[in-house]
């Protein structure tokens, strides 16, 4: 980055060093905890009143949900926000150990480390705040709480609400195999229900009078698997019927099917949306049947601020690497092992690595575990998972940063990565986060032509495509609860 110059911001590190085991015993609470989409009542609970304790004013219930919560401290402008996430996984639930054994069978678990996601933001806000006050300098830091991110919606529920519309810019980090900021994107995505209602006869003595509302789901299933090769690249399109008939004997007069549907951008999302219900509303003529189809719920794809991820790699330099115990190095050598695929291919696999990174990216990577620090190189991947992050990437800057939480084979949303989010192989990836997001906003406090820049450069791509919540004005929290 050209002209840049680090700061000294030794006081927050130094802080965050000092605090270690606090941050560490919060995220462990949480992992022990392992609520829910929407359960998080004991998670959102222990973070508000931590953050009551550091002088923020808490707010509950943000957008109506009942673990949502946002928090501030300072007065002013500008306006920097950490973004906090606490739901576990269902069924993920593990020991800390390098073999598969659940704590209990079946049972939730953290297996993408939202424990310490939410946490290391957590630690960053409070950090921030603090250093501010003591400088007696003008800025607000707010800490979001939010619920349910693995069903993908509820911080569009509270960009909806207006909650993130008076952010100068946001930081979150998210748990992984390496340490890096991010420049790529990942898949928006709309939550669509098909229900289908037909008329019931005897199926086998008066089938002609019947009008298989379950024909009708097949059907459509069948038709958007031929469309599957005729939509762009990175489109997902998946299902489940869940209302299939009760008993063989009687044609279904309703049948259902819940849809995801993603796309690396949001017109071509709106485009396939648009061909499905063809495909939904085609069975219906078919069948003679009636359907009903609703969006419930969505989020948006990621924008990720090139310039915002281009500062946090000069924090992450002036920082350092992680530095592991042979005892950390050990655990996730044996861990690695349970995953082959991933072991052998390494901590980055499939990120398009640039030629001059290469061969850093080829020795770091296959490491156990990645404790150097490497430059956003995801530019050109388009993810196809989601995140409801990517709404509030449409509102302000953001980037999302990701470090080593994780041995170097193991998957996310596994049993391995619980294990590694419930000890000390996590706590360390989530204190490199906090102190990079906590130098960032640093910078983006003292020094207003950063902020200026990331503005300058998001104002720019969102000039033609402004934020467009996904979620209907109609949709209430209770329309899309989960059930597991």
């Amino acid at each position: 980055m050209e002209g840049w110059r680090m700061k000294d911001y030794g006081s927050i590190f130094k802080w965050l060093d000092g605090h270690t085991a606090t941050y560490a015993a919060v995220a462990d609470k949480i992992w022990g905890y392992a609520e829910v989409a929407l359960q998080e009542l004991k998670s959102a609970a222990l973070q508000m009143a931590h953050l009551k304790t550091e002088g923020f004013t808490v707010t509950e219930k943000v957008a109506g949900i009942k673990t949502a919560f946002s928090a501030e401290r300072g007065k002013g402008k500008p306006v920097i926000g950490f973004i906090g996430e606490y739901d576990a996984l269902p069924g993920l639930s593990q020991k800390v150990a390098p073999r598969k054994d659940p704590v209990v069978q079946g049972a939730p678990g953290h297996g993408c480390g939202h424990n310490l996601l939410g946490t290391g933001g957590l630690a960053a806000a409070v950090a921030v705040s603090r250093w501010l006050e003591e400088n007696g300098m003008e800025g607000t830091v707010r800490y979001y709480g939010c619920p349910a991110e693995e069903q993908l919606w509820a911080k569009a529920f509270m960009a909806r609400a207006g909650s993130f519309d008076d952010l100068d810019a946001a930081l979150n980090f998210h748990p992984a195999t390496y340490n890096m900021p991010g420049k790529g994107t990942a898949v928006g995505i709309y939550d669509v229900r098909f229900k289908f209602t037909g008329v019931t006869a005897h199926a086998g003595g008066s089938p002609h009078r019947g009008r298989s509302a379950l024909d009708a789901v097949e059907l459509m299933n069948v038709g958007v698997n031929y469309l599957r090769e005729h939509v762009p690249e990175k489109v997902r399109m998946h299902y489940a019927v869940t209302d299939g008939g009760r008993v063989p004997n009687i044609v279904p007069e309703t049948a259902a099917v819940w849809y995801y549907l993603r796309a690396p951008d949001m017109k071509i999302l709106d485009n396939v949306y648009a061909r499905v219900r063809k495909v939904a509303e085609g069975a219906a003529l078919m069948t003679e049947t009636r359907v009903d189809i609703r969006v419930t719920a969505g989020c948006s794809s990621v924008l990720n601020n090139h310039y915002l991820a281009d500062l946090h790699y000069e924090v992450m330099k002036d920082i350092g690497s992680i530095v592991y115990t042979d005892e950390e190095l050990a655990f996730a050598r044996e861990i690695n092992t349970a995953y082959p695929d991933g072991a052998s291919e390494g901590a980055f696999a499939g990120l398009p690595v640039p030629q001059a990174e290469r061969d850093r990216v080829e020795a770091v990577g296959k490491r156990p575990l990645v404790d150097e620090n490497f430059p956003a190189m995801d530019e050109l991947e388009v993810r196809t998972g989601s995140t409801d992050v990517g709404d509030v990437s449409w509102i302000t800057p953001l980037s999302m940063l990701r470090t080593t939480c994780f041995p170097a084979g193991v998957a996310s949303h596994s049993w391995g990565a619980t294990a590694a989010s419930g000890m000390s192989i996590g706590h360390k990836g989530m204190m490199h986060a906090a102190k990079i997001m906590a130098g960032v906003a640093a910078l983006l406090f003292d020094e207003p032509e950063h902020l200026k820049k990331a503005r300058d450069e998001f104002l720019k791509k969102t000039a033609d495509s402004p934020y467009k919540c996904p979620v209907p004005p109609e949709i209430r929290i209770e329309d899309v609860t989960p059930t597991f």
